[in-house]
């Protein structure tokens, strides 16, 4: 309660904010009718066919319904579903258990998170052990595999990152020199170029008889690519970090490695959280580039209904899709920032106690 009083009273604690907040409450006032009226009062939710929003200016929910399956699963075999259903779940009892307050040996589970469960989920989805049928990458689609590239990346891209940091930190000058190069180099070029080394260009140095599926070298392109991004990200941090930490804790008689994970490391993700969230929400947005290779995304999905011929019925579907597109977007992207402020606050308490 007290929050909402702060933020009333600052959106008219100045002329400027006053007249902003106008500007805003009119715009409000204007739009969201219209688009009630658009995406749920008019809109078709039930149906059989497109043919049940032709004529219809409204959002056409019914695509969406009707195409559900492909959307979160891609065509992942149906009676397969459940592997995914386990592995989404196991993913987000541990979010929600990091979420909850009170709960102890957070680092744990956050480090099995991060290195435990990517194996524990692969070996669910792809299959081909344990009596579990394989399931090839290109079947894999929809929802499913935005979230599997955009988790890999994350959880790769992380460690990977923090260690280029520290390489270009390094008072070893031949490994400071390859890390700064590796990240300028790999900086400057786009994703869709590394993509296209890795999907054209790497096979044809592979020796004859050896194949690796496109997914797999579609991932290894993204954390390559956005390890770099990290790395800059964590060399902010670590640059915050006074160097009179360190020697403080070669006072205390810590080795290095010591030095670097008790005292260096947790001071240096405090600081560039802002900074690693940013790049989180990137990698997200990023996932739609696979379409490239010929994966099909959440939003390669949806895009490929809507061209389906009994859709074509208008502008209601693409502008249904697309709008069911940003609105997933932005529930994982603001999820993920509202998650870091927590950290944040959480980790500022801590240091003002």
């Amino acid at each position: 309660m007290a929050g909402m009083r702060d933020f009333l009273r600052s959106c008219v604690s100045t002329p400027l904010n006053a007249l902003l907040s106008i500007v805003v409450l009119v715009w409000l006032a204007t739009t969201l009718p219209e688009l009630f009226r658009w995406a749920l009062l008019d809109a078709v939710w039930s149906g059989s066919s497109g043919r049940d929003c032709a004529a219809r200016d409204a959002a056409c929910w019914l695509f969406i319904r009707m195409r559900a399956n492909q959307i979160l699963y891609g065509r992942y075999p149906p009676v397969e579903h459940w592997r995914v259903n386990i592995a989404a779940l196991i993913g987000v009892v541990g979010l929600v258990v990091l979420l909850l307050p009170g709960i102890r040996r957070k680092t744990a589970i956050a480090a099995g998170l991060l290195f435990a469960y990517p194996p524990v989920a692969g070996i669910l989805l792809r299959g081909g052990v344990l009596g579990l049928p394989a399931v090839p990458a290109a079947q894999w689609g929809g929802l499913m595999l935005t979230v599997t590239v955009a988790a890999w990346t994350i959880g790769t891209s992380i460690p990977l990152g923090l260690l280029l940091a520290f390489g270009r930190r390094s008072a070893l000058r031949v490994v400071a020199a390859v890390s700064a190069c590796y990240i300028d180099i790999v900086r400057g070029l786009p994703l869709v170029g590394i993509l296209f080394l890795a999907i054209v260009m790497f096979p044809l140095f592979m020796p004859p008889g050896i194949e690796i599926n496109e997914l797999v070298r579609a991932l290894v392109a993204f954390t390559l690519f956005n390890a770099t991004n990290f790395a800059e990200v964590f060399r902010g941090g670590l640059q915050s970090v006074p160097w009179q930490q360190s020697e403080a804790g070669i006072a205390l008689g810590l080795r290095r490695w010591q030095i670097a994970v008790r005292i260096v490391i947790p001071q240096a993700i405090t600081a560039s959280l802002p900074g690693i969230v940013n790049v989180c929400v990137s990698v997200v947005k990023e996932t739609t580039i696979i379409l490239i290779v010929g994966l099909f995304d959440f939003l390669g999905v949806l895009q490929g209904g809507i061209v389906d011929p009994e859709w074509l019925i208008g502008d209601q579907v693409r502008a249904t899709a697309y709008f069911f597109a940003g609105a997933v977007f932005f529930v994982i992207c603001f999820s993920l920032s509202r998650y870091s402020a927590r950290i944040e606050r959480a980790m500022s308490a801590g240091r003002r106690s």
